[in-house]
């Protein structure tokens, strides 16, 4: 399947602006979700053997999850155990809906296989995310867990960011069987300042305390949170990150969002926004190794960045990540890149 995409498919698809192609692929994923029957038959054809894996309390029938950024408003995630995922990570979503940056704002550099993307939180807005999550499928009756990644609305000033993730938390957090802190997207202004060490314990501070106080509460429960970080932090930063992650408990890390740098041949590209795809691939896989180090292996940690075939996935198992999460990747390799990937690592 993967060679019939990237010789037929995938050139049709390139010939379409970058975004307006995504658009399609969400529209044709929500399509499949609503064909249960065959929804069910997809996901029993690739659900690898013995795949499986426990992480942060929840069951991940394999190890591939689809990584925040394609579906932002909760419209296609029901197919993606169809495609061979083992969990799907929706949004991001800001408390606000928001249109995102001016387009033309996604740009492929085929050669590379690689993305640059500055679409800025474009989503719907907490409250009707959470009116759509709540006619799907909740938590506990799901094929694969759901993840809802949560950043700051851009007209927040830094100053309002905690009230605007708690607000976003607080209309949300019934719908997740997990939760992420989103501080390190490039394309939101300021946002990365949150991973400062002051700013980052503040907003954990909040988040992490009311998620504490849901458990306390009769028919609630606390869910597993966690943080994705930027690749462009240096590994005293990260340190700091970690020293506040087990400060408040949270529950893993996510590493790493685009990067920012612009290796060769990427200089003179000319674009601004994240770069994703196999020239993060390396960054990305340091950072892992890292964390797992400092933390002794007891911090899961979701490894995203540059996997476009089963050795890179399996160099990010390698490197000390559990799960792993792909989405540059889906767009050179395909609708069932999952799938392959799931397969080839519940053989290792």
């Amino acid at each position: 399947m993967g060679h019939f995409y990237e010789k037929l498919t995938r050139p049709l698809l390139f010939r379409l602006d970058p975004e307006h192609a995504h658009e399609l692929g969400v529209d044709a994923m929500a399509l499949l979700g609503r064909l249960t029957p065959l929804c069910r038959l997809l996901e029993a054809w690739h659900r690898p053997a013995g795949g499986a894996v426990e992480c942060f309390g929840l069951r991940f029938p394999n190890r591939v999850g689809l990584a925040a950024g394609f579906d932002k408003n909760a419209q296609a995630w029901p197919a993606a155990a169809a495609l061979g995922f083992g969990h799907v990570e929706i949004g991001t979503v800001t408390l606000l809906r928001q249109p995102g940056n001016d387009r033309p704002r996604v740009f492929r550099y085929p050669p590379q296989e690689a993305v640059i993307n500055r679409m800025g939180f474009n989503n719907e807005g907490s409250e009707a995310v959470a009116a759509r999550l709540a006619k799907q499928t909740g938590p506990g009756l799901r094929r694969i867990p759901l993840g809802i990644n949560l950043g700051k609305s851009k007209v927040a000033s830094l100053d309002h960011a905690v009230n605007d993730y708690l607000g976003s938390f607080a209309r949300l957090a019934d719908h997740a069987d997990y939760l992420v802190l989103n501080v390190s997207s490039p394309n939101t202004p300021d946002l990365r300042k949150l991973q400062d060490e002051e700013r980052l314990r503040e907003l954990l501070a909040a988040v992490s305390g009311a998620n504490r106080a849901r458990g306390q509460t009769a028919g609630k429960q606390r869910k597993p949170l966690l943080l994705k970080i930027a690749p462009d932090l240096s590994f005293p930063q990260i340190d700091r990150v970690l020293e506040v992650i087990h400060e408040f408990g949270l529950d893993g890390i996510i590493a790493t969002n685009t990067t920012l740098a612009r290796p060769e041949p990427f200089a003179e590209a000319g674009q601004a926004g994240g770069l994703s795809g196999p020239p993060l691939r390396r960054r990305a896989t340091e950072i892992i190794n890292y964390i797992a180090r400092a933390t002794a292996g007891r911090l899961p940690i979701i490894g995203v960045g540059g996997i476009s075939n089963p050795e890179s996935a399996g160099e990010k198992l390698d490197a000390g990540a559990t799960l792993i999460q792909i989405y540059t990747g889906l767009i050179y390799r395909g609708p069932f890149f999952a799938a392959d990937l799931a397969r080839s690592l519940a053989r290792r």
